[in-house]
């Protein structure tokens, strides 16, 4: 854990500058589909957990307005404040709270919210099965769960090519633009550890998901899935 925070630290000023460059500003389009599959409404109380610099924060607080509430949590401050300037400029601003903690280990109360959110971070916890449990616990009864998470492409010609992308000239480029090869190294290895789709739908059915279920993005290199805590009540 103190490795992946020492990472996000180093990185966490150029983190939108370069996945934007990376992904050609395709993660935009991803994180907005991924929101509106969670059917969000006015007045929910949303977490982002593994937050980061509030891409998902702003887009959920948009929906939830004008009573509705965002929780940013990260455990990593540089990250949250590299995001700041963003959030001050949006209309919604006062209804994104930042918190810094540990994902695997909330102070929040059990049902405190109606919907989480995890993007792009839960393969980063230590115990990321942790991180989920505990998202489940701080649901709401009916309360909606998200994840959007890196994955592998279906396509075999299309893999091969993402995989020459991402083992190698991905560090190239963060090297040199971000002077972080190591951390664009981390990247897809991280992502070759991680759960494919139906294993991971697996996991958050035996934590305690149900009716999970899930899209694929671009052919695979991310999957978003969506579920809930038993039946939801407005």
């Amino acid at each position: 854990m103190q490795w992946v925070r020492r990472h996000f630290d180093s990185i966490a000023y150029k983190y939108d500058y370069m996945n934007t460059l990376l992904s050609f500003g395709v993660h935009y389009q991803w994180k907005r589909i991924a929101v509106g599959m969670m059917g969000l409404g006015a007045g929910d109380r949303v977490l982002d957990v593994c937050g980061g610099t509030g891409d998902l924060s702003r887009m959920a607080a948009e929906r939830v307005a004008p009573t509705g509430s965002v929780v940013l949590y990260d455990i990593n401050w540089e990250m949250m404040a590299a995001g700041r300037p963003k959030t001050a400029e949006s209309q919604h601003a006062g209804r994104i709270r930042h918190v810094q903690g540990d994902a695997e280990n909330m102070s929040f109360p059990d049902e405190t919210f109606d919907a989480a959110i995890v993007s792009f971070g839960i393969r980063n916890l230590t115990h990321f099965q942790r991180g989920f449990a505990e998202m489940h616990r701080v649901l709401k009864k009916g309360g909606v769960f998200m994840c959007l998470e890196f994955s592998e492409p279906v396509t075999p010609w299309f893999r091969c090519l993402y995989d020459f992308y991402s083992f190698h000239l991905m560090p190239i480029v963060g090297k040199i633009l971000a002077n972080c090869g190591p951390a664009y190294c981390y990247l897809p290895e991280s992502i070759r550890l991680f759960p494919g789709a139906d294993e991971l739908k697996a996991i958050l059915e035996k934590t305690g998901f149900c009716d999970v279920r899930y899209r694929r993005l671009t052919n695979g290199i991310a999957v978003a899935h969506v579920g809930k805590k038993g039946d939801r009540v407005r």
